[in-house]
């Protein structure tokens, strides 16, 4: 079972070009040499993820993402993917990005996790902007 889903909590936030966005997500996945299980991405509000930041793993902060990693296989990957629409809007112009680019950036650095990237380190976060921008490209072309 290959399977992308997308759904909103607490925003009235609309995915544009679903069925392209998880083409390109599975395309990234696939040159990884993984496969898909099912992966969720949960499109919600500043309030809703700093709950779920509190709440499972203890960070009293507001950010971006936050990716719980499902999966039991090795080569299949399984997660749900939170993302703060408002958060990605004001890094986004913080940034002088547009909002996709941003939205983009910020959903393939979820996979990325799930695939294994870390980002703690200064050379892991380097490593982790690298891939983020070579998935990118794949989302240009």
């Amino acid at each position: 079972m290959e399977e992308i889903n997308f759904f909103t909590e607490d925003t009235s936030f609309g995915l544009e070009r679903e069925e392209e966005r998880a083409a390109w997500i599975e395309a990234v996945i696939k040159k990884e040499g993984f496969s898909i299980g099912e992966l969720n991405y949960i499109f919600c509000s500043d309030e809703y993820l700093l709950k779920i930041n509190q709440e499972y793993l203890d960070h009293d902060t507001y950010t971006d993402i936050v990716t719980f990693d499902n999966s039991e296989g090795e080569e299949i990957i399984e997660g749900d993917i939170f993302i703060s629409v408002d958060r990605v809007k004001e890094n986004a112009e913080g940034l002088g990005n547009s909002f996709e680019e941003e939205l983009n950036r910020v959903m393939i650095h979820g996979v990325l996790h799930l695939l294994g990237q870390g980002d703690k380190t200064e050379e892991e976060a380097q490593q982790m902007r690298n891939k983020e921008d070579s998935c990118l490209n794949l989302w240009k072309n």
